[in-house]
């Protein structure tokens, strides 16, 4: 049987998590053969190499080094060294049959678009998450990506509904589950092997995690100064540790905040963390606080409460059967949130249908049957 070639696309943290199972099931098909290239849009040690190895990933087969700079700058340098690596063939010159990504980063999207424009299809893990807020560029990178793909692998029924609206059909569109918690899954054990606790002088359930990096929420001193307010307070009901993105502390340091942060006895202030360490953390912690799309779903699947610092959310599935709380920039509706958790009020989430991983196991068996035809 011929040997099918697909160039599975990775850039940023996020996506090292889901494409990991990806690449475990696809090996699992004789006839498919994947590749991972690395955009570099997140090129540091602490957000990159750390997630490949813990996740056991292989190295890329082609590493682009696109690295930061505004979006349009990232996209652009994506689209150029994308379509070089796709044009040049696989690894033993043979062509590539499909490209596939992951996410809503600008990798996924620029990875996507230089794809079509060569005649390549394209495979979307993740597909059909909507938060109708178009302000937001990974809303953007969305509708862009599902656009041009046209095999659309979706995590929550909600998901299949936009794209069917949209106008995909059912030969495109498959409900398969979230691949983010077949990579959870594997990694717990693991992660419970970890002692983080001790390191920081923590015990488990006696503490929150709090992750912040989207521009909304760390670019604006206006935002961002209250929000630390309203963390110092609630601090002294609960310690919180603070993985800080290197964009988050940034911003802290530029806005005269980080001493405040640092300075605090209830808040512990950490540089990123592998992705083990994080999850050992989150998988023990009393809530989350974050605005980060995926820890909504992990948040959900460990049972765990979350408190969503954003207007809206993509995943709308985490709010009405799982453990996420959307509260937006309200100080006094996350001090209630986070009042009804200490007091064990708080609403009991389920794990969604699906979410059960197997999801990457689901979209290799698509992809295989595709191209044994």
């Amino acid at each position: 049987m011929k040997k099918v070639n697909l160039a599975c696309v990775v850039g940023a943290r996020p996506n090292f998590v889901k494409i990991a199972p990806l690449l475990r099931a696809l090996d699992q098909h004789s006839h498919l053969r994947a590749a991972l290239v690395h955009t570099g849009q997140h090129w540091d040690a602490s957000l990159s190499d750390v997630f490949l190895e813990e996740l056991q990933i292989r190295r890329p087969v082609a590493s682009l080094g696109v690295g930061s700079g505004s979006h349009a700058v990232q996209t652009a340098r994506v689209l150029e060294r994308m379509e070089d690596v796709l044009a040049h063939g696989a690894e033993d010159g043979a062509a590539y049959d499909r490209v596939v990504v992951v996410g809503d980063v600008n990798s996924t999207m620029a990875a996507a678009v230089a794809a079509v424009k060569l005649g390549l299809p394209v495979a979307h893990v993740e597909a059909g998450l909507r938060s109708f807020d178009r302000t937001m560029p990974e809303e953007i990178n969305r509708l862009v990506t599902d656009t041009v793909s046209d095999l659309l692998f979706a995590s929550e029924p909600c998901a299949v509904a936009n794209l069917y609206r949209e106008g995909h059909t059912e030969e495109q569109v498959y409900l398969v589950g979230n691949v983010m918690i077949d990579a959870l899954r594997w990694a717990l054990p693991r992660a419970r092997q970890r002692d983080p606790f001790s390191r920081y002088g923590l015990k488990p359930s006696q503490y929150a995690v709090v992750t912040l990096h989207r521009p909304s929420n760390v670019d604006d001193p206006a935002v961002l100064a209250p929000l630390v307010d309203t963390l110092l307070e609630i601090s002294r009901q609960c310690r919180l540790v603070f993985p800080a993105h290197p964009r988050t502390q940034s911003r802290l340091e530029q806005f005269g905040l980080a001493s405040v942060v640092g300075g605090s006895n209830g808040i512990v202030l950490l540089p990123p963390l592998g992705y083990l360490d994080f999850l050992a953390l989150t998988s023990q912690a009393r809530f989350i606080i974050t605005d980060s799309g995926g820890l909504q779903e992990e948040s959900t699947a460990l049972g765990i409460p979350c408190f969503t610092v954003r207007p809206n959310t993509e995943r709308p599935i985490t709010v009405t059967e799982g453990t996420n709380t959307v509260v937006g920039h309200d100080p006094v509706k996350l001090r209630q949130g986070v009042q009804s958790v200490l007091e064990d009020r708080y609403k009991q989430g389920r794990c969604p249908a699906l979410w059960d991983g197997r999801a990457a196991e689901r979209i290799a068996a698509v992809l295989a049957d595709r191209h044994n035809r």
